[in-house]
């Protein structure tokens, strides 16, 4: 088997930090030499983690760019890189920085330095998302028969995210962070996030510029202020104080949760001896380090087990790494006019675990329509966005006209404004799935499918232009996520 080895960049610009790293992917050959090339990550090495920097701002709508590149330059060169070093690697901008009034700017402008990165904007679900699986709770839900929730608390928010068998199944943000109340050593409050307002309210709670809170004072606001998220993840979320504090859409249901990890910048704090003091919690100049403390003290009050996350302050931070080369079959359709397209991410309708020989035309559509939904809310549709048909062991035309009636109907109702409908198939479908598609989308939007082709969630897939006319090139992308803090 042949084997290489790649230099992977990550790249974080969150909202109150920003973290660099250097992995080494080895690339081994999994194909034979007589057939195309197919590469799987078999070897990850972390090699360098900078220092935790505050993300660089001109003011309170603008990164400053020049610190950015700046910052990163310097980077470079202790980890002892060159641009020309790098094969591959991941810009993702997270938090309140993404809405700064530069940050597409700027991101794309950092990955253009770097060579071929994935970039994405992450909102606060897919953010939550991508620590999960950097903190190693996609992978425990491999394990396990129950939910794992990875709540990754930063400077602004609690981006939490439930994976079940591997699979995400749920997410929710919470205004719950350490700089949502910076003070000075002293307790003299000098911001508190408006966000805390209405909570405050509730709790029966005074707080504001210019006072002075003591540290017991600031112990009980932090003690309820985690309290009222973690009421709401044990399955409470009608509570007005839990409901107060979500940032953007509520759950109907929380999945009952079996494990929980906590990562982010708090959780590294929860591994720190406790403060005992103002000045101690007040280091940063904000309440994260107790925050951090009286959370480490709530969350055994619950029925879930604590799992210890294989990342914290860097979960978020990842290198995606090639994963694999193909070529997708002859069967494809598609207008040569729209490729190619590259870093375009992906979403799974596995039907093989949904029991494909038990599917009905109405299980069918609830799993259209959660992909579809999981896809918005993790992208907000910018962007194409991959569907990936997994475990369809035979189709007849029956089945394949169900098929494309379901996706076509729930690609509209989601997308209606998107001009590209990607579908990939792992067996040999294509043209008739994408003939079918196509007459009933009638150009809005354009259908591109192609076959014979495996994909995973979370993957990303450059779509060359055809060879021959009929066969695609494919550079499929996997996130790869160091396993422990050290190398």
């Amino acid at each position: 088997m042949e084997e290489q080895w790649i230099t992977s960049v990550g790249i974080d610009l969150g909202t109150s930090t920003t973290k660099f790293i250097v992995s080494r992917l080895r690339l081994g050959r999994m194909s034979s030499t007589f057939s195309l090339p197919r590469f799987q990550i078999v070897e990850r090495q972390l090699l360098y983690a900078s220092p935790v920097y505050t993300t660089p701002l001109l003011d309170q709508t603008q990164i400053d760019a020049g610190q950015v590149f700046s910052l990163l330059q310097a980077e470079y060169r202790a980890a002892g890189i060159t641009l020309a070093d790098v094969g591959s690697g991941a810009v993702i901008i997270t938090g309140e920085t993404a809405t700064k009034a530069n940050a597409q700017q700027i991101v794309h402008k950092l990955a253009e330095r770097a060579g071929d990165f994935v970039v994405a904007t992450a909102g606060a679900d897919l953010e939550g998302v991508l620590a999960g699986k950097g903190a190693g709770a996609e992978t425990r839900s491999k394990e396990i028969r129950g939910v794992v929730a990875n709540v990754d608390i930063g400077g602004g928010t609690a981006n939490v995210a439930f994976f079940e068998r591997g699979r995400v199944i749920a997410t929710v943000t919470f205004h719950v962070g350490g700089r949502l109340i910076r003070l000075s050593e002293h307790g003299e409050i000098r911001y508190l996030s408006p966000h805390l307002k209405e909570w405050l309210a509730l709790k029966g709670m005074a707080a504001a510029v210019g006072q002075t809170i003591s540290f017991d004072e600031l112990r009980g606001l932090t003690r309820a202020l985690g309290e009222s998220m973690l009421r709401y993840l044990a399955g409470d979320c009608e509570t007005k104080e839990g409901r107060s504090l979500v940032f953007g859409r509520q759950l109907t249901a929380v999945p009952p949760i079996e494990e929980i990890m906590i990562s982010g910048g708090v959780g590294q704090m929860m591994l720190q001896p406790p403060p005992k003091t103002m000045v101690e919690t007040a280091r940063h100049g904000d309440m994260g380090p107790l925050l951090a403390q009286t959370l480490k003290e709530e969350l055994p009050l619950y029925s879930w087990r604590i799992a210890v996350p294989q990342q914290t302050v860097r979960a978020t931070v990842i290198g995606a790494g090639m994963q694999a080369t193909e070529i997708s079959g002859s069967t494809v359709f598609l207008h040569p006019t729209l490729l190619p397209i590259k870093n375009v991410p992906v979403i799974k309708l596995d039907l093989e675990e949904k029991r494909y020989s038990l599917l009905t035309v109405e299980s069918f559509r609830q799993l259209v329509e959660e992909s579809m939904a999981t896809a918005s809310r993790l992208f907000e549709g910018k962007g194409p966005i991959a569907f990936a048909l997994s475990g369809l062991p035979y189709c007849s035309y029956a089945t394949l006209q169900l098929i494309t009636e379901e996706l076509a109907n729930a690609f509209r109702r989601s997308f209606p404004d998107h001009p590209l409908f990607v579908v990939v198939c792992e067996h040999d479908m294509a043209k008739a799935l994408g003939q079918s598609l196509s007459l009933r989308c009638k150009g809005k939007p354009n259908v591109i499918c192609i076959d014979q082709v495996k994909v995973e969630h979370g993957d990303y897939i450059d779509l060359g232009e055809p060879i021959s006319g009929t066969m695609i090139p494919v550079v499929i992308k996997t996130l790869a996520f160091a396993d422990q803090e050290k190398g």
